[in-house]
């Protein structure tokens, strides 16, 4: 793992808030000239730090209107049945996330969905067919109380700040 000094986070910090910044804008915010800022970040993506670039779209400004988190259990824990469920997960595309998990269930996948129709054929006719899935429970998202989907843990030290010239 690759140790981060208090630069990179505020590298990290100021990407995450706004990650279009220019390279000038961002080394501007944390207090480094632009070429050492570029090869910082370089180094971030390189080292696996910075995973991706992306926009967080509104669900329902782009028509799901529905989103689901459902518990899946499988009938059985063997290596064969677990990548075969998580090879059909990855391909449907109204499964934005899911995750392995402990407790009572083995799986917790995040669904969109335009409507409940849309949902109800997602789960009667792809999810309970899938390899090894022995029971679900869905539970409907209501009211996005707090969504931080760019977040990571960065100390307050770590806060974007104006360079000194």
């Amino acid at each position: 793992m690759i140790e981060l000094d208090v630069i990179d986070k505020r590298i990290v910090a100021a990407l995450q808030a706004e990650g279009r910044l220019s390279i000038v804008d961002l080394a501007d915010r944390v207090g480094l000239s632009p070429t050492p800022c570029q090869r910082r970040v370089k180094r971030l993506e390189e080292e696996g730090v910075i995973g991706r670039y992306a926009a967080l779209v509104s669900p329902t400004a782009a028509g799901f209107n529905l989103q689901a988190l459902v518990e899946v259990t499988l009938d059985d824990h063997s290596e064969k049945t677990v990548e075969a469920f998580e090879a059909a997960i990855r391909a449907r595309p109204e499964v934005v996330a899911c995750y392995a998990v402990t407790g009572d269930m083995d799986f917790l996948v995040h669904v969109f969905a335009t409507d409940l129709a849309q949902f109800s054929d997602f789960a009667m006719k792809a999810l309970l067919r899938m390899p090894g899935v022995k029971g679900t429970r869905s539970s409907f998202i209501m009211q996005q109380v707090k969504n931080e989907l760019a977040w990571a843990p960065l100390p307050a030290s770590a806060a974007p700040q104006k360079r000194v010239k």
